[in-house]
């Protein structure tokens, strides 16, 4: 057996022990190397059940790219936006999470982390971060608050979705959904990463991707309309664990659709949240 065999083997071995760990883990996501991670059920897809749901690995990568800024650059800059763009599918299976300068800076800086998920290249995102200024005083928004969660009706997502993540996360709806728009809630029920301690960003985020499921404006067992990217712009750092979505999707007559949701959290609005969406029909049966 050469060395490469008997590496290979080694791996395979410790995903077998990774995977047991998994099936049972109230986290999302179960450690088993060096920025590797195995997902549990609580991270499975909406659109098929063998795939991953983006937006518990979206807070993974951001969680990552946090902990490498900690450690290699200038931790006391801000994140202004994070730009995931989705490769390929999210195939269940250990996702590798890597992190690189590209563009150092004194005052701003751009870094691009990268996940390959069974072993292929699936999400690249590339961070704008910033030196923190002292603008209280000009500091202020436009943007239209949201109700807060409390003593609003829950509402299961289930009923227009299936898949692991989807069952994991409370929704509270500060009025009624209607087809392409919803101002809703959203918090995640389980840890990010079995036995970490993880960041105040990345837990904040761990429902956000789900801003394409809360006011769907077609039946998603008549048409498909998953996101191609998942772009995150922030003026500050989010407080608490609830997620607010100020959402309006949108489709065009060619396939195409956005979803843009006013993120908030429970002292007011704090940023933006975009989706750009292939829509498709789903084939029927013959």
């Amino acid at each position: 057996m050469t060395g490469q065999e008997q590496g290979q083997q080694g791996g395979a071995g410790l995903e077998a022990i990774g995977e047991d760990r998994a099936a049972g883990s109230e986290a999302y996501f179960v450690p088993v190397g060096p920025d590797t991670y195995l997902p549990s059920e609580h991270a499975g897809g909406a659109w098929s059940d063998d795939e991953l749901h983006i937006s518990p690995v979206g807070a993974l990568l951001v969680e990552h790219l946090e902990r490498w800024r900690a450690q290699h650059a200038d931790p006391d800059k801000v994140l202004g936006r994070i730009s995931i763009d989705i490769l390929g599918q999210l195939r269940r299976g250990p996702i590798e999470l890597s992190t690189r300068m590209l563009r150092p800076g004194r005052t701003i800086e751009l870094l691009e982390t990268t996940a390959v998920i069974a072993g292929r290249e699936t999400l690249r995102a590339r961070s704008w971060v910033m030196s923190a200024q002292e603008t209280a005083e000009v500091a202020g928004t436009e943007l239209p608050p949201l109700p807060g969660p409390e003593g609003l009706p829950e509402r299961s997502m289930a009923e227009d979705w299936t898949g692991g993540f989807i069952h994991s996360i409370s929704l509270r709806d500060a009025e009624p959904k209607r087809p392409g728009r919803g101002r809703s809630w959203l918090r995640a029920e389980h840890p990010l990463i079995e036995r970490e301690e993880v960041g105040e960003l990345a837990t904040f985020l761990i429902p956000v991707d789900a801003s394409n499921g809360i006011a769907v404006r077609a039946t998603p067992r008549e048409w498909m309309f998953p996101n191609l990217d998942l772009t995150i712009h922030l003026m500050r750092r989010p407080t608490g664990r609830w997620l607010g979505l100020d959402t309006t999707v949108s489709f065009g007559p060619t396939g195409q659709g956005l979803t843009s949701s006013v993120l908030h959290d429970q002292e007011g609005p704090l940023g933006s949240v975009q989706q750009t969406l292939t829509v498709r029909p789903i084939p029927r049966e013959a």
